[in-house]
């Protein structure tokens, strides 16, 4: 008997963009790597994506957001271990509070963030390659990135 493998993990994130910056975070306890993304986490059972989304921003960086349309859909894996996560992005805008430099993800998942330009994205590490398009580009139709392989 062959073994199944698990169905792929779904997440949800946001696009915040504000002022001609894009927030982003390091999600790497102990900043253990300088690879940056969009804020977000892992989908629960019974809630919808918006939700989803709204319940990550919000013990991630404390933040209330109002999440809009659909604009990316990102998937990887590891061929290693068999991990694979499907990532659907949102556009989103804050309505309440302010990212604060103290602030401390109470998970422990989020160790830093930053609202950051197209081009100063451009100078880091960052997943998925298609972010700058997504954050900067135009709005109206919603990207795929086929799979590609996990960066640590």
């Amino acid at each position: 008997m062959t073994a199944v493998a698990p169905s792929p993990r779904l997440a949800v994130r946001a696009v915040i963009v504000q002022g001609g910056r894009l927030l982003i975070v390091n999600a790497y306890p102990g900043e253990e790597s300088d690879l940056w993304c969009a804020p977000g986490g892992g989908v629960e059972r019974g809630q919808s994506l918006h939700d989803n989304l709204m319940r990550e921003i919000r013990e991630e960086l404390d933040l209330t957001i109002a999440v809009a349309e659909p604009c990316l859909v990102n998937e990887f894996q590891d061929p290693g271990t068999g991990f694979h996560q499907v990532d659907v992005y949102f556009r989103a805008q804050i309505v309440a509070g302010s990212p604060q430099p103290g602030w401390v993800d109470a998970a422990g998942v989020v160790n830093r963030h930053r609202f950051v330009t197209e081009a100063a994205l451009r100078a880091l590490r960052f997943k998925p390659d298609s972010l700058p398009q997504v954050a900067f580009g135009g709005r109206g139709h919603i990207l795929y990135d086929p799979l590609e392989e996990i960066v640590r």
